[in-house]
C-alpha cells in the first residue's frame, strides 16, 4: 500500500467489497480469514461500520450489507442517470426495443435504469430495480463474460440471449469496460427475435459511448 493512503479505511473497503460478493453473509472469524486481517482487526471495522448502517449483523452472526449504502448509492445515480439516459434513450429508438444498464452486485445484477421505445407499440416491460440472479439475463451474462475476459476485448464485444430468463424476451447486451469501480452492461431486449448483425454494433455504440462519459 502507498504510504499516502489510509491502511485502515483500506480495510474497511476492503470489508464491504468481500460482504458484497457473499448475499449470504459472512461470520467476522471468516471476514478475517478471507482478508488476511486479524479477528480483533476486522471486528472492530464490522462496528464501525455497522455504526454507520453501512453492514448489518443478523441473529446468525453474518455481516450483511447495511441500508445506509442505498443512502449513498442515491446519491451516484442522478450522476449515472446524467451520463446513460441520451445513449440508452438513442438505441432504444433505434432497435424499437426496451434499453437497459445492469450493474452487478455480487452474484445478481441490478437493473438500474430502463429506457422504452417511444415509437413501439409492443416492447418488454423491465422493472427498474429488478434484480436477478446474473447468469439469466444478457445483461448479466455480458458482465461474466467480462469477468471471464479479465480485461480482453471480447469478440464480437455483445452477448446474445435468445430467451431472457427474467423477461422472456431475447436480449443482446454489451459489458462496460473502462470504467473504475463499476461492473455493468447496457442491453436491450425485445419480444421477438433481434438481428444480431444489426443490433450488436449499435448496443455496443452506446456501451462505448457510456462509458465514455463516466470514465
Amino acid at each position: 500500500m502507498a504510504a499516502e493512503t489510509s491502511q485502515t479505511l483500506d480495510r474497511g473497503l476492503r470489508v464491504l467489497e468481500v460482504i458484497a460478493d457473499a448475499p449470504e453473509g459472512l461470520t467476522v472469524t471468516e471476514l478475517s480469514t478471507q482478508l488476511g486481517v486479524g479477528r480483533t482487526v476486522v471486528y472492530r471495522l464490522v462496528v464501525t461500520l455497522e455504526s454507520h448502517a453501512l453492514v448489518r449483523r443478523g441473529s446468525d452472526g453474518r455481516c450483511r450489507l447495511g441500508l445506509g449504502l442505498l443512502t449513498l448509492g442515491r446519491a451516484v445515480q442522478p450522476a449515472l442517470r446524467d451520463a446513460a439516459i441520451p445513449s440508452l434513450r438513442l438505441l432504444a429508438d433505434a432497435v424499437s426495443a426496451t434499453a437497459h444498464l445492469t450493474i452487478a452486485e455480487g452474484g445478481d445484477g441490478l437493473t438500474a435504469l430502463v429506457v422504452e421505445p417511444s415509437r413501439s407499440d409492443v416492447h418488454v416491460a423491465v422493472r427498474l430495480g429488478a434484480r436477478q440472479a446474473l447468469e439469466t439475463t444478457a445483461g448479466g451474462r455480458a458482465i461474466l463474460a467480462a469477468r471471464t475476459a479479465a480485461g480482453r476485448p471480447l469478440d464480437p464485444p455483445w452477448i446474445v440471449a435468445t430467451a431472457d430468463v427474467a423477461t422472456g424476451g431475447h436480449g443482446i447486451a454489451v459489458p462496460l469496460s473502462g470504467v473504475p469501480g463499476l461492473e455493468a452492461s447496457v442491453g436491450v431486449v425485445a419480444m421477438g427475435e433481434l438481428t444480431e448483425a444489426e443490433v450488436g454494433p449499435r448496443v455496443a455504440r452506446a456501451a462505448g459511448e457510456i462509458a465514455r462519459v463516466l470514465r
